[in-house]
C-alpha cells in the first residue's frame, strides 16, 4: 500500500486475477439488466466514456437537469441491479466506513476514452470515502488538490489496483489523462472498466 498526497490512498494488484474475473462476471450481469448510455453533461456535451451503475442510487447528468444521484436508469426507467456482494466485501476491507456504499458509478473506458478533472461532491455524505477499482487496461491517473489550478501527481493504474479518496484527499480533484491499450487481457474486446463506489446520503 503506497499512502499518496491529500490521503489518497493506492492499493496496487489489491485483487488477484480470479477476483478479477468473478467481478467482471458480476458487472457484466449489472450491464444486462441496466445497459450502458453515454452521458451528457449539463453544458451538453457527451462523455467519452459509457456508464451506468448498481445499488440504491445511481449517478447521473444530463444538460436539463445537471449532476444527481436518482434510483432509475435515465433511459430505461428501471431500478439500478443490487450491488454485488463482491463490492460491497471490498468496501468493507478497504473504506473503514461504518455505513455501506449506496451507488456504484460503472465506467467503460474504449482506449480513446479520457475523463477531465473533476471532484466528487455531488454526494451529502463527504465524509465517507470514495472507493474506485480498476479492470482491464492501464490508465494514467491524475490527483491534484482541493483547487483545480493545484500541482497533479500521475501515476499508473493497472487492472485489479484499488484507490481510496478519504480524509482532506476526499475532495481531491482527479481525472483519467489516457488509456494504455493492450496491457490487459482481463476483457475480451479490451477497454477498461472503473468501478467506484458512494456513499451517497449520511
Amino acid at each position: 500500500m503506497t499512502r499518496l498526497l491529500n490521503g489518497i490512498r493506492h492499493l496496487p494488484g489489491y485483487l488477484d486475477r480470479a477476483r478479477q474475473e468473478a467481478l467482471v462476471a458480476v458487472i457484466r450481469a449489472v450491464v444486462t439488466e441496466a445497459p450502458l448510455y453515454v452521458p451528457v453533461m449539463p453544458t451538453g456535451k457527451l462523455m467519452s466514456v459509457r456508464m451506468t451503475n448498481c445499488g440504491p442510487l445511481g449517478w447521473v447528468t444530463d444538460k436539463a437537469r445537471g449532476y444527481r444521484y436518482q434510483p432509475t436508469h435515465p433511459e430505461t426507467g428501471r431500478p439500478w441491479p443490487d450491488m454485488p456482494q463482491q463490492l460491497l466485501d471490498i468496501w468493507d476491507d478497504v473504506s473503514g466506513y461504518d455505513k455501506p456504499p449506496q451507488a456504484c458509478l460503472v465506467n467503460f473506458y474504449a482506449d480513446d476514452a479520457r475523463m477531465g478533472l473533476h471532484q466528487d461532491r455531488d454526494e451529502e455524505d463527504l465524509q465517507a470515502p470514495v472507493v474506485s477499482i480498476s479492470l482491464g487496461n492501464s490508465c494514467l491517473f491524475r490527483v491534484g488538490g482541493l483547487n483545480r489550478n493545484d500541482p497533479t501527481l500521475s501515476f499508473k493504474l493497472s487492472s485489479g489496483d484499488v484507490v481510496v479518496l478519504e480524509g482532506e484527499g476526499r475532495l481531491c480533484f482527479h481525472g483519467v489523462d489516457r488509456i494504455h491499450p493492450a496491457t490487459s487481457t482481463l476483457l475480451r474486446n479490451g477497454g477498461r472498466i472503473n468501478l467506484t463506489l458512494r456513499r451517497v446520503r449520511p
